[in-house]
């Protein structure tokens, strides 16, 4: 068993290095290749070089829109604990999540539907400089369908919940909308998925990261 003794930047650099050598030449496009690979990296799954979809610019558009200063908001508060909100703050950005604001749980449950659907809801009245996180919910990506129906137009949409009902085909809906956004197709993603996108964008404007 081959163990090596290594610091910690160096680790992470030796797991883009592996990546890297995995997907050999495999094409990808320049500006969407940091953010497969830090997925990648977060779940140790190449499946996603092939599942992820990112609509036309969705990639310069989400750096243009975090260089203005967006709202990240994500649909779980374990999205939201891994989003690096030091380097979020370098960019006048904040990151939010309304699932456990009672406010959001009396309407949802008056309502009877999920908390999600209420928080986006919620959310959509910040305005149009926002970036959704979404891991967990396709409740959540339905209504942010309906809103966008209703001319809603959020910067990005991340929509990567992970599971089986209803999941593949809410993310179909947002692939299928006019708003930018980058999909894990089928039915992988999750929270972590969804603040490692975040990540991986943020970390693509910062001179001082690499991958």
């Amino acid at each position: 068993m081959n163990i090596q003794n290594l610091p910690p930047m160096e680790i992470e650099k030796e797991s883009f290095r592996i990546i890297t050598e995995e997907l050999g030449d495999r094409p990808l496009d320049p500006e969407q290749a940091p953010i497969v690979k830090r997925v990648i990296h977060t779940t140790a799954d190449f499946d996603y070089a092939d599942n992820l979809y990112f609509s036309p610019d969705a990639v310069s558009l989400a750096k243009a829109a975090i260089r203005g200063g967006a709202t990240v908001v994500t649909d779980t508060q374990m999205a939201l604990s891994g989003v690096n909100k030091r380097t979020l703050a370098r960019f006048g950005c904040e990151a939010l999540c309304f699932m456990s604001d009672e406010d959001v749980a009396a309407e949802a449950k008056r309502l009877g539907v999920t908390r999600a659907r209420v928080s986006m809801d919620k959310a959509s009245r910040l305005g149009d400089n926002v970036i959704f996180a979404v891991g967990n919910a396709p409740t959540a990506l339905i209504r942010l369908r309906e809103l966008i129906d209703g001319g809603y137009r959020p910067k990005l949409i991340i929509g990567v919940p992970v599971g089986f009902v209803n999941v593949i085909p809410s993310k179909e809906l947002i692939i299928d909308s006019p708003v930018p956004c980058i999909v894990a197709r089928g039915r992988k993603g999750g929270s972590n998925v969804a603040a490692c996108i975040v990540n991986a964008l943020l970390y693509a404007l910062d001179p001082a990261r690499g991958n």
